[in-house]
């Protein structure tokens, strides 16, 4: 390969200097300086240098926002950190408790309490990472703990940069948090294009999106006018940034879009002004939004705050009144479930509500039906629940001309024709036959799903072909599969059959936490799959425990402890596990030490690069001994473990006097069960 003579590479790094300058005003500020003609000038120059010279061909070369990869799968990957879900608030009373709240945990004055707000953008969430200022890689939210690598998607949107657009303080690590959008002009010119081509129009914009960027094609989301809007920020090193507005005015300085007026303190009645100014104009931002976000400005403040399980405590989502419309209901039918609940459904005559195209409205449950006297015929007002769940508000009784049906839940399963029942003290009419093809087609999807037994070359619509071709009768049978039964479904071709058959392999060795969320045991969902498996460590040990006993475990009320003593008492679940294992598959045990509250008064910070292990893995072993691990150095800190290359947390933790640790010191003390914290 010839080397690449000074002013040819020269010419290059000005060629991408001025596309990704020209990138910046075109995608993040809508301020184009050049015609499109003279930007692909520029462009197509730069790709002809660097088909004569591939050397020059680097990951953050504008050329490479062009898509082209064709991926098998994606792959499963865990965040440093977890992304968390927001908590919800729908009325001002309610943002005023929240409010009180954080007065309560940080000890500080209400007028002392500074918070962002921003539109709350209707996209998908993503994760970008950048190391040294390269994006290295890009994850789906996914269940907060493990997302999926989206890399080569992300790589192909306008807005979001391939290096940070910083001359100085580039951080060695920066982990960029926000929300892949469509604004609604795009969406809707792309709905005419596909309609043109008579293909499935997109149902709003947050489909359209996600559908993108889960495309193995990445030509597909290269195609589309895909955004991004960077908000929040996972770990990061090497930058100091000790609130939410020196977070969005370095992200807009590295290159990317933020929300609109977020980079503004506030104090709380500011943020009641601004959420009725947002709510008012609603209608005219370029996004969907479906409420704002208001957070707690001071990063300090934060850690004082603190985390729940699966949300901050600091931040909110004050959602929008759900959008209203009226329309006609044309039928009532029952849904069976994955628990076998028959779920009556409203088709409606489709109205569009918030952007969306309506058909069909859950009625929730029979008590639910009743109570609002939903018929056949009714004229009724519907709503996006939470602006997300299509239901029937009310029946406008006035517009009834007496020919409209009453509906009664049926006392046969409408798809297997078993008996229904309604036990006493609950809500739902079950089927009370487990093998109700209606039941296991929604289990299978459940069990084969990611964060589950994650099957990921099996798809749902060939899952369900198994069953109506009586390939398998439940999830169990799976593992007892063949490669000739799999081709007996049609258009099923060698390869097929055996990415399907890999796929089904490689799910053999679960985690005890997704083999235990797999079952689908009634209100067992994962992060309480979580709790249950560091507990009692297997699934045998978990099978042994008496309704007290599991009663007494953190978040496990008695409801579910209930539902986990009866799972394990049917006969008809002991088959089912059984099977399991005769198909091969793992049923874990967990090593690790049992959850402790041992080192439940220390906050640690880890920085820099662990030899023994990962810090995910020694995030998990502090937090098993009851630790809070934290992902920024602030006043509540305990400790700040370094190891090698550490950055700006190392500075920070000098700075506030903070004890700095080696890797040494936290292996001793993981290995001491935390015992001796204090030596």
């Amino acid at each position: 390969m010839s080397q690449v003579p000074d002013d040819v590479r020269e010419k290059a790094e000005e060629l991408s200097r001025k596309i990704n300058y020209h990138n910046y005003r075109y995608y993040v500020l809508d301020d184009p300086e050049i015609s499109d003609a003279e930007y692909d000038r520029l462009f197509d120059s730069l790709v002809k240098l660097e088909n004569n010279y591939p050397q020059l061909k680097t990951a953050d070369s504008p050329t490479q926002k062009v898509g082209g990869a064709v991926l098998d799968s994606f792959k499963s990957v865990k965040h440093r950190t977890q992304m968390l879900s927001l908590n919800k608030v729908n009325t001002k009373a309610e943002f005023m408790e929240f409010h009180r709240r954080i007065i309560e945990l940080t000890k500080i004055e209400s007028a002392d309490i500074e918070y962002t707000i921003e539109p709350k953008f209707d996209g998908l969430a993503v994760e970008l990472i950048y190391e040294n200022g390269i994006l290295t890689a890009a994850l789906t939210r996914g269940d907060g703990i493990t997302g999926e690598d989206v890399t080569f998607n992300i790589r192909t949107i306008g807005a979001v940069p391939l290096r940070l657009n910083l001359n100085d303080e580039m951080p060695s690590l920066l982990e960029v948090r926000g929300e892949v959008v469509l604004s609604i002009s795009d969406f809707e010119r792309l709905n005419k294009q596909r309609l043109e081509k008579e293909e499935e129009p997109f149902a709003n914009p947050r489909n359209a999106a996600a559908g993108s960027i889960r495309q193995l094609d990445s030509s597909v989301a290269a195609g589309r006018p895909l955004d991004f809007i960077a908000y929040g920020a996972g770990e990061f090193e090497g930058v100091e940034i000790g609130s939410q507005v020196e977070l969005l005015k370095f992200f807009k300085k590295a290159g990317f879009k933020i929300p609109e007026y977020a980079d503004e303190k506030r104090s709380y009645q500011e943020v009641i002004e601004e959420y009725g100014r947002i709510l008012e104009h609603r209608g005219s931002y370029r996004y969907e939004i479906d409420g704002t976000v208001i957070k707690l400005n001071d990063f300090e403040m934060r850690m004082a705050a603190g985390e729940l399980s699966r949300s901050p405590r600091w931040a909110v989502a004050w959602k929008f009144p759900p959008s209203q419309e009226q329309t006609m209901v044309e039928e009532i039918f029952v849904n069976v479930g994955r628990t076998g609940a028959l779920t009556p459904v409203a088709v409606l005559k489709p109205v569009r509500v918030a952007g969306v195209t309506i058909s069909r409205a859950t009625l929730h449950n029979e008590d639910e039906l009743k109570r609002k006297d939903v018929r056949v015929g009714d004229t009724v007002i519907v709503q996006r629940a939470g602006d997300v769940i299509p239901e029937v508000v009310k029946v406008i009784k006035e517009k009834r001309a007496g020919t409209e049906k009453k509906f009664e839940m049926p006392d046969k399963c409408p798809v297997c024709g078993a008996r229904t029942q309604r036990l006493e003290n609950q809500a739902a009419t079950r089927c009370t036959n487990k093998s109700c093809p209606a039941v296991q087609k929604e289990y299978i999807a459940h069990f084969i799903s990611r964060g589950a037994m994650d099957i990921d070359g099996l798809g749902y619509k060939t899952a369900e072909k198994m069953l109506e071709n009586n390939i398998i009768k439940n999830a169990a049978d799976l593992y007892h599969l063949k490669k000739e039964d799999i081709l007996r479904l049609e258009r099923m071709g060698d390869k097929l059959a055996d990415n399907i058959l890999n796929a089904i392999d490689k799910s053999r060795h679960p985690d005890l936490q997704s083999l235990i969320f797999a079952l689908g045991i009634p209100n067992v969902g994962g992060y309480l799959a979580g709790v249950l498996a560091r507990e009692f460590g297997s699934i045998e040990n978990l099978s042994e425990q008496t309704v007290e006993q599991l009663e007494s475990v953190q978040d496990v009320g008695p409801i579910v402890a209930r539902a986990i003593y009866n799972y394990f008492q049917e006969a008809q679940n002991l088959k089912f596990l059984q099977r399991l294992k005769d198909g091969g598959v793992v049923f874990p045990e967990n090593n690790a030490t049992e959850i402790t509250d041992i080192l439940a008064d220390y906050t640690f910070v880890l920085t820099g690069s662990l030899q023994f292990c990962t810090r995910e893995d020694a995030k998990s072993k502090l937090e098993a001994l009851g630790a809070k691990v934290a992902s920024s150095v602030s006043g509540n800190t305990s400790y700040v473990v370094a190891g090698e290359k550490a950055g700006s947390k190392l500075e920070k933790a000098k700075k506030l006097s903070i004890p700095v640790k080696d890797e040494d010191w936290l292996v001793s003390l993981l290995e001491s069960g935390g015992k001796n914290i204090d030596d």
